[in-house]
């Protein structure tokens, strides 16, 4: 494990100035709602989507406390219909749309030989199709615009590399990143970039307190730094793949850690 101390938090600079996203699953402390932050930060005006209402609505009346141009609509990403009222919502409430994170996901351990129907279907559902109703809809969206925009997609390093206990989500996970491959290559023809991260180990204090020390030791001791990210660091690369420093990044799946192999 390396001695190595922890970051310093990195101001905004307005990358993302008069530009409108939406962010999936960013009701709670992990990776959604810090790339929200990060986006306001940046100068971004923010829809906020989860499909948890009650911390949806909360953490939305957080951020309205700190800046402008944050909004809250609730969003199951396994139903259709909700997928489009949440993309309808964002275009009525700014009149545009330039930036989606799919950030919606969701995991689970369980050797395949016990793994039931439901145990991949349900992980399957939200992690790939979730991500792909959502970029599904905003590729509709950006088309009839006629402005271009962006997406990224929050992937996994579980999508390279195998892990026990992880078929479903490993699976889901490299299904996003062909989805975001395949995408790109379509989109591009009206001047949309589609790209994703792949974090590792990002865990925030309500993870770290629920981890073993034993497994958190195990865990960190894989990671270059020996330690786990921050979320907003996750989210530092998430808002350079939304902002025109990436104007030429397209298809790509950019590790956040050190374990993409």
């Amino acid at each position: 494990m390396t001695d190595v101390e922890g970051p310093e938090y990195v101001p905004g600079h307005g990358l993302l100035e008069g530009r409108t996203a939406v962010v999936t699953a960013a009701a709670g402390t992990g990776i959604g709602g810090a790339t929200a932050r990060r986006f306001l930060e940046e100068g971004a005006r923010v829809l906020i989507s989860d499909a948890h209402e009650r911390r949806l609505k909360e953490h939305g009346a957080r951020l309205a406390l700190e800046f402008e141009g944050v909004a809250a609509h609730a969003c199951d990403v396994t139903d259709e219909g909700q997928v489009q009222a949440l993309f309808d919502a964002a275009r009525r409430l700014h009149g545009r749309l330039d930036i989606v994170v799919n950030n919606a996901g969701l995991g689970g351990t369980a050797d395949l030989v016990d793994m039931s129907d439901e145990q991949w279907s349900r992980v399957l559902d939200v992690t790939l199709n979730g991500t792909f109703r959502c970029t599904r809809a905003a590729l509709r969206a950006y088309r009839e615009d006629g402005r271009g925009g962006v997406i990224v997609n929050n992937a996994s390093v579980v999508g390279w590399r195998a892990q026990v206990g992880q078929a479903h989500y490993a699976a889901a996970k490299a299904g996003v990143m062909a989805l975001t491959r395949c995408a790109a290559l379509e989109a591009a023809a009206f001047g949309v970039r589609v790209n994703a991260v792949a974090p590792s180990l990002a865990l925030h204090p309500h993870l770290v307190k629920v981890t073993t020390p034993e497994l958190l030791a195990e865990l960190t001791a894989r990671e270059a730094f020996g330690r786990y990210a921050e979320p907003w660091e996750v989210a530092n690369a998430i808002v350079f793949l939304a902002s025109g420093y990436s104007s030429y990044l397209t298809g790509e799946v950019v590790s956040v850690s050190s374990q993409h192999a």
